[in-house]
């Protein structure tokens, strides 16, 4: 099937440049509100999504409440798809954060990441990889067709992202996903494809099944370049 990987709009933790973590109270900012609103109208001619999947944290809930209203569709909390764990660096000021040494290591060798009294950035993409295959292979139909969204948070997204590229995690970096942007991927028996990465405007196609002839081989140059659209060049890490 396909998933369309929805982070959340923009946070008053993103406005205050602060990491949000799990703290559960942070809620979308003025901005925020509206992107979430406007998905109505980027997303709306897509047809109806089997489900939509989210994180369980506050900001994730307010950004998919107008398109779960739109499209009146299963609306699933999933606690795999919730924000890193980033332990004792919740709540403070990213500028501060600069100057920790596991900063380095976050932007340069995110794999060996683990964060004081929190988790490690490979047990996120474990699990986060784990949740959005698991559930694209239980929301598929005997033809594999149709779309469903999952909500959740900027580095889970570029995690997820990283797999299906076939890249190694500590490239993650490398991928930009800004708040309210959709990324959209096919699994299929073969391989993942990656259609799209980091839209913030309306959706590239939402790509049609394969054909049942389609070989594993040869399909690779069947589906076209990834679509980026407002690109940003550096790496952060996401709240």
């Amino acid at each position: 099937m396909t998933v369309i990987l929805l982070r959340h709009g923009r946070s008053t933790a993103n406005t205050s440049g602060v990491l949000a973590g799990r703290s559960a109270a942070v809620g979308l900012d003025d901005h925020g509100r509206s992107q979430s609103v406007g998905l109505i109208e980027r997303f709306g001619d897509l047809q109806k999504p089997v489900a939509v999947v989210r994180s369980p944290l506050l900001r994730c809930e307010q950004t998919v409440a107008p398109l779960v209203s739109h499209f009146q569709c299963p609306e699933i909390v999933d606690e795999r798809l919730v924000e890193v764990d980033y332990g004792q660096w919740t709540g403070r000021p990213i500028k501060e954060l600069l100057s920790e040494p596991l900063w380095r290591v976050v932007q340069q060798q995110p794999s060996a990441a683990i964060f004081p009294d929190g988790e490690g950035l490979a047990q996120v993409q474990s699990r986060a990889v784990a949740a959005i295959r698991e559930l694209d292979a239980r929301f598929s139909g005997e033809d594999g067709s149709g779309i469903w969204i999952a909500c959740t948070h900027g580095d889970v997204i570029k995690a997820v992202l990283a797999d299906a590229m076939g890249m190694h995690l500590d490239s993650f970096q490398r991928i930009v996903v800004e708040p309210a942007s959709a990324s959209v991927v096919r699994y299929s028996l073969a391989r993942p494809y990656v259609h799209a990465v980091n839209c913030t405007s309306t959706l590239p196609s939402i790509p049609a099944r394969p054909k049942p002839s389609e070989k594993a081989e040869t399909s690779d140059n069947s589906h076209g370049p990834a679509h980026t659209d407002d690109a940003v060049v550096g790496g952060s890490t996401g709240t």
